[in-house]
């Protein structure tokens, strides 16, 4: 199920060139072609350069870069992160169907198109659940699920985007209330983790333990009111 188009790789390169252009002396950890240096010490850069492929919204000049014509999801995101000494101080996501550019920075806050943006402060039941399924790792799925019925229980309602770098955007933003995956990579999270907790929000595993920004780790994102204490059951 991962999935991997030349869009993907063409975007890394390009990425790639240009960000250590920018910063010489900075390591790279990208998604694409094993590009994974060590992020642990000094500047780095986490690069996703498609999240979202599975998804497709067609256009003349994407022809047969995604997989599917899933409309209702047209979200393919471009995820940047800069870490220092393995702590992400800048993030930024791009999504180009809709044009909206989310960006923070540590101790800065965060904004979309150069507008503040805050988490919501809604209580679950008032509120909406995003989720990951984790489909790569399918040893996982059926407690993925077990934690989504938990939160269809608790929550208004639930969706799933196929993009965890987007989900967070959306909490970040204030749309929904609360995002879990199981398992990401530090590509598919370290942008969008900030995002949240600039925001005013707050990113952990599921478990409560801090996230790990070099290695994969469950995420739980959530708005200032939401109670996740249920999902520890």
């Amino acid at each position: 199920n991962d999935l991997v188009t030349r869009y993907d790789k063409a975007i890394q390169d390009i990425l790639q060139k240009r960000l250590l252009d920018i910063a010489p002396d900075a390591h790279f950890l990208g998604e694409e072609e094993n590009v994974h240096e060590s992020i642990a010490k000094g500047r780095a850069f986490v690069v996703d350069p498609i999240d979202g492929t599975t998804n497709r919204l067609p256009m003349p000049c994407f022809s047969n870069s995604f997989a599917h014509q899933i409309r209702t999801y047209a979200v393919s995101v471009i995820s940047v992160a800069m870490t220092m000494d393995g702590e992400v101080t800048l993030g930024v996501i791009y999504n180009p169907y809709l044009d909206e550019m989310y960006t923070a920075q540590k101790g800065k806050g965060a904004s979309c198109n150069g507008i503040p943006i805050h988490v919501s402060d809604h209580v679950l039941h008032e509120g909406i659940v995003l989720y990951g399924s984790a489909s790569y790792y399918r040893e996982l799925i059926d407690e993925s699920f077990r934690l989504l019925r938990l939160c269809a229980d608790e929550a208004m309602d639930i969706r799933r985007s196929g993009s965890a770098a987007w989900d967070l955007c959306t909490i970040a933003a204030g749309r929904a209330e609360m995002f879990f995956e199981l398992r990401l990579q530090p590509w598919d999270f370290a942008a969008g983790s900030l995002l949240v907790t600039e925001a005013g929000g707050t990113v952990t595993c599921v478990d409560g333990s801090p996230i790990t920004i070099s290695k994969p780790c469950s995420i739980l994102a959530k708005g200032t009111q939401v109670d996740d204490e249920f999902m520890r059951k």
